[in-house]
């Protein structure tokens, strides 16, 4: 019950209020005596905890210490054991070999085995120098018009003229046909081991400048970033003529069921697909269960009369995040015309009437390197039908959806591709 009180001039007060007034002090008293009992029992903990983090980073740079301590001497026992099997000491080795595995199991694979840069043995990019410089002087020495700079010497003596004695343009119009309308440029590489002389004019920027305009045309016009035109042949990624790219499917497909319903049978279906790439753009595509060994030398000449091949074109094209990409394009060949029998004669043969479609297929694949090889690898990104309507010019395009039973495809070098030279390059 409140409170009341009648005071002198009989006015009656009620003190509930002051009494809450108090209850709410004295809480509020008690809270900040428990708050600061609590921050004073808190400040040595945190001291505690601080030295405790100390103490176990410390402790965890000691462990780590130690591991490299071990790890070094395993290192030096392991390059000591190394060093005896070298010089024959195979059971001395054996016991080195042993005290280090039983320091750090692994240890083999923690040694780099660089070998460090020799302080006696001169610096690398001088040697790399002198080399240029020495190129620099052969060249110099094929330019003269004195006849006593040869660019090779024969070994014997020979009453016939020798090749050294050819001028160097000569040379190198020799080596353009070495080189041929296929862009065999493995096999100058292979003439440059000859003699210093052949090195020299293989070397020749204008046959290799010819070669990158024949591959990627108006777009190699300058040689930044690299160093030279063959340097942008062997690094700048393009596809390979020196052989086939090869793509193999394989999958399992029920068969049907027998009459007694007893058993059902499965088949293992094969087939390859092939991709014949030439200097010129053209491009020819073949899919066919028989295996490459009868396929592949059928695809040695664009004329080939394979059944089922098509014949297209192709081009690169390399996006901003350099990965360069192939887009093919081919059809059927066109069936030729039956020739007319007996012109004059009511009994001649009228010409086949024209197909009303015209089907083409655009294949998307890009291009990656994989192994030793260089650009040996396509992968698939787009396949797709076209079918072009002549009566009403309308194009139906079907696009395929790219599973497993599109392979990558992988290139396979064949010498009979280059064995002729029908053209200089």
């Amino acid at each position: 019950m409140a409170e009341s009180i009648i005071n002198s001039r009989g006015i009656v007060e009620d003190h509930e209020g002051d009494n809450e007034d108090t209850d709410d002090s004295n809480l509020q008293v008690e809270l900040n005596v428990f708050r600061a009992q609590w921050m004073s029992e808190l400040k040595p903990n945190s001291g505690s905890n601080g030295g405790n983090r100390g103490l176990s980073s410390r402790a965890a740079d000691l462990r780590r210490k130690q591991e490299l301590a071990r790890e070094e001497k395993a290192r030096e026992l392991f390059l000591k054991a190394v060093e005896e099997e070298e010089n024959g000491a195979v059971y001395e080795a054996i016991k080195y070999y042993r005290r280090a595995m039983q320091i750090v199991p692994d240890i083999e694979f923690k040694i780099n085995y660089s070998r460090s840069p020799d302080p006696d043995g001169g610096n690398d990019n001088d040697m790399d120098g002198e080399i240029e410089d020495l190129l620099a002087y052969f060249h110099q020495q094929l330019t003269l018009q004195d006849n006593s700079l040869k660019i090779c010497v024969p070994e014997m003596e020979m009453t016939q003229m020798h090749i050294s004695a050819l001028p160097p343009e000569v040379l190198i119009y020799i080596f353009r046909w070495v080189v041929s309308s296929d862009l065999d440029l493995r096999a100058l590489e292979q003439l440059s081991l000859v003699c210093r002389g052949f090195y020299i004019c293989a070397r020749d920027p204008e046959i290799w400048r010819s070669a990158c305009l024949r591959v990627w045309g108006r777009s190699c016009t300058k040689l930044v970033p690299f160093n030279s035109w063959r340097d942008m042949f062997l690094e700048r990624p393009r596809v390979r003529f020196d052989g086939v790219y090869i793509s193999k499917t394989a999958y399992i497909r029920q068969g049907e069921e027998s009459l007694d319903g007893f058993y059902r049978a499965w088949h293992q279906v094969e087939y390859y697909r092939y991709l014949r790439f030439f200097p010129d753009g053209q491009v020819m595509m073949l899919t066919t269960p028989e295996d490459p060994l009868v396929t592949v030398p059928r695809l040695r000449s664009r004329n080939t009369r394979v059944e089922s091949i098509m014949c297209g074109h192709y081009r690169l094209s390399q996006d901003t995040d350099n990965q360069t990409k192939v887009f093919v394009v081919v059809s059927k060949r066109k069936e030729e015309k039956v020739a007319e029998y007996q012109r004059n004669s009511r009994f001649c043969r009228r010409n086949p009437a024209a197909p009303e479609t015209e089907h083409s297929f655009h294949v998307g694949l890009q291009l990656s390197s994989g192994g030793r090889q260089s650009f040996n690898k396509l992968n698939w990104i787009h396949h797709s039908c076209h079918i072009n309507y002549r009566s009403t010019g309308e194009t139906v395009v079907t696009a395929f959806d790219l599973d497993q039973m599109y392979a990558s495809f992988f290139f396979a070098r064949v010498k009979s591709y280059t064995a002729f030279s029908e053209r200089p390059l």
